[in-house]
């Protein structure tokens, strides 16, 4: 099966939730409430109106309501003008989308979608309030990409009709959509939602809860394994070429530039108290934003940028992240050794396929091809090797398991096997078709 075989099987199968009884009832979803006005709310409104629902965009703060309408005409303007669609069509999308100022006009929403910044207690107390205006029978989403939606959903008087839906940015064009279910969630709320995805041209993946649920569970793997090689004495830039010439887009560095090294850099400072002892960690990327490298936006990051020439965006390697590199390593008493393409590929890839067994064996996801379609989709993973899983069994997931098995000998705890793995490994099984087994 070639790569694009094995894709297009992976998205057709996605929806399919088969611990779902047969005839579980789907709600339908005509009217859409988003709360927040941002980049995600303004993105995951379009995605609605785009495909025809009406959509009630919420945000108590007047300036961020016309920021946000300001946001949606620049966008559509935007497809006029590439010739995507034209002017009157623009027009009836925008429409569409109607602001308000009270989550008062939520009560006739089918579905209501919370999407503001990731605060655990902020995406609580609107919940409360979601439960207080919305009518029965409605779905209550939070776009949250990793926190506790058993939290979440525990302020309410419906947990059973709460679930998470994660948008990826833009929201309007990604599409990927994580569809998670917390404890209490009901078997018609996860049927409503899966089976709403494909109305907005988006591939539904099913997660459980999970710190990260399944596709940052995994992108986490890759950013920790670059960022420790360039600890260890790699460059941004060779970790980004290695990445390129595997089949990504771009490297992981010239990523953080773009979207902006301080994205989530509060909540990243609070976890280093609480992180558990034992294990290896890089701040690297939160010492950068100290020094006020924080990407494109400032000029700098972990390339420079030159705002006057005719490619302001173009990453260009800065001989201040030489010196402030070889800083760091001596702080942190690390000799830099050379760190070859290949092994940069390996720990960035081979890393996510022994959190992604992790993940299988605990039930987070419900197949091994769901994991590949979150990757492609959601992660710029090269569509090309078909995802991590897949690529894995087309090296050989012998040759894979036995190279974790030596990057944990050097690297320690997290490097720690799958047992999954070492099983389908034993039994002479591929990761990539694994599914979960179903209750006779």
């Amino acid at each position: 099966m070639t790569a694009d075989e094995y894709l297009a099987r992976a998205k057709s199968l996605a929806p399919c939730v088969p611990s779902l009884a047969p005839g579980t009832p789907v709600r339908p979803i005509r009217t859409v409430g988003v709360l927040g006005a941002g980049t995600m709310g303004c993105g995951i409104a379009m995605a609605c109106a785009n495909v025809g629902l009406s959509v009630t965009l919420v945000d108590s703060s007047a300036d961020a309501l016309e920021r946000g309408t300001q946001r949606v005409a620049v966008e559509y303007g935007a497809s006029v003008a590439r010739g995507r669609i034209d002017q009157a069509e623009s027009a009836s999308r925008i429409a569409r989308i109607v602001p308000q100022a009270s989550c008062d006009a939520l009560a006739s929403s089918d579905l209501i979608i919370e999407a503001v910044y990731e605060d655990l207690a902020l995406k609580q107390s609107l919940f409360r309030i979601i439960d207080s205006v919305a009518k029965p029978g409605a779905l209550l989403a939070t776009n949250t990409s990793g926190l506790d939606i058993n939290a979440i959903a525990s302020v309410t008087r419906r947990p059973a009709d709460v679930v998470g839906a994660h948008f990826f940015s833009p929201a309007q064009v990604m599409k990927l959509l994580e569809v998670v279910r917390a404890d209490a969630t009901s078997d018609e709320a996860i049927a409503s939602l899966m089976a709403w995805a494909p109305t907005l041209g988006k591939v539904p993946v099913l997660s459980q809860v999970n710190e990260g649920f399944i596709g940052n569970a995994l992108f986490r793997q890759y950013h920790r394994e670059a960022h420790f090689m360039v600890e260890e004495g790699a460059s941004p830039a060779a970790v980004d070429s290695a990445q390129v010439g595997f089949g990504y887009a771009m490297g992981l560095f010239a990523v953080h530039d773009m979207a902006g090294n301080d994205v989530g850099y509060p909540t990243k400072k609070a976890q280093i108290a609480n992180r558990p002892a034992g294990r290896r960690y890089t701040d690297l990327i939160l010492d950068l934003c100290d020094a006020g490298r924080l990407g494109q936006k400032a000029g700098a990051g972990w390339y420079r940028y030159d705002r006057s020439s005719a490619n302001p965006r173009k990453p260009v390697a800065d001989p201040w992240i030489d010196n402030w590199l070889s800083q760091k390593r001596s702080e942190l008493g690390m000799v830099p050794r050379a760190v070859s393409p290949d092994e940069i590929v390996d720990r960035c890839i081979f890393s996510m396929v022994n959190e992604a067994a992790k993940l299988l064996e605990r039930g987070i996801a419900q197949r091994a091809s769901d994991i590949d379609v979150a990757m492609v989709l959601g992660y710029g993973f090269p569509a090309a090797r078909g995802g991590p899983l897949f690529h894995a069994d087309a090296l050989g997931l012998g040759k894979v398991l036995a190279a974790i098995e030596g990057f944990q000998k050097a690297h320690g705890w997290w490097w720690e096997p799958a047992p999954l793995l070492r099983q389908l490994v034993a039994q002479g099984q591929s990761l990539s078709t694994w599914e979960q087994p179903q209750a006779n």
